[in-house]
């Protein structure tokens, strides 16, 4: 599993990466209702995946919105786990009032449906990249806490840590030193399954119009547009981007599953 959620992953990494040169068009094509771009034209060989309502190719939109999702997942979970794993540690390792408040906290907002979450944060925050990225790291930032901070609770009762208090090392070198590298072995199997989520928030966010602006491609707003020409035989501009979200998914799933069990397999021969 975890070479073929890697596998795939470098797929859609090459797509997000190559698409401006194969195409031979910007990121972001523009709307077109010429000759060269009818609207709504069925897959042919001159656009492999048609064309939309505004003329515009949906393979190179398609492709493009692979950049934007992996783009703003990987700042979302990267984000969480900068603020999430501090924290949980902290938490975890000087326990008492500040313990409790934080708990209470991310608790809180552990409490509250992820999409609701990220719609009340996107809405607040605006539309954009970096708005759409923080209104989603604000709803993986507990997961990692409420992870690093159990497994500091447990690892800083070990003999080990007991000893560095009794020489005198200072909290923040036994963080550092001794709890991080304890505590962080969960962490990539959690980051790939929350990026996997986020796709799928992100589109949902798309798809509501509350995600990034119309004119960038983005996966659930080019199915929020196809909504209605669906019906009506234009299955085109509603398939691609759906099969798209769902490799993505599929690949950090996949990666995701497989790091737990490679993980897993290397703490029992331990």
């Amino acid at each position: 599993m975890t070479t073929c959620g890697a596998v795939i992953l470098a797929v859609y990494l090459l797509a997000a990466l190559f698409t401006p040169v194969l195409s031979g068009l910007d990121i972001i094509p523009e709307p077109s209702t010429g000759l060269e771009n009818p609207i709504f034209a069925p897959p042919s060989l001159a656009h492999w995946c048609g064309t939309d309502r505004l003329g515009r190719d949906v393979c190179v939109r398609t492709l493009a919105g692979s950049g934007v999702a992996l783009q703003v997942v990987l700042l979302a979970v990267s984000l969480a786990v900068v603020i999430g794993v501090p924290l949980g540690m902290i938490s975890g390792y000087l326990g008492g009032a500040l313990d409790r408040t934080l708990i209470l906290l991310m608790d809180t907002l552990y409490t509250i449906p992820v999409l609701l979450l990220s719609v009340v944060m996107a809405f607040l925050l605006g539309r954009g990249v970096p708005n759409a990225a923080a209104a989603l790291c604000v709803v993986y930032i507990p997961q990692y806490f409420r992870v690093v901070r159990n497994q500091t609770a447990q690892v800083k009762a070990e003999l080990f840590i007991e000893a560095a208090r009794a020489i005198g090392a200072s909290p923040m070198w036994v963080l550092r030193k001794y709890l991080f590298r304890n505590v962080i072995t969960s962490v990539p199997v959690l980051l790939t399954l929350n990026a996997a989520d986020a796709v799928l928030v992100l589109g949902g966010l798309g798809f509501l119009g509350l995600g990034l602006p119309e004119s960038v491609p983005e996966w659930g707003a080019d199915l929020n547009m196809a909504l209605a020409a669906v019906p009506t035989g234009i299955w085109w501009t509603a398939l691609f981007p759906g099969l798209s979200m769902f490799g993505l998914v599929l690949g950090l799933s996949f990666l995701g599953e497989g790091l737990e069990t490679l993980i897993s397999g290397v703490e029992r021969s331990k």
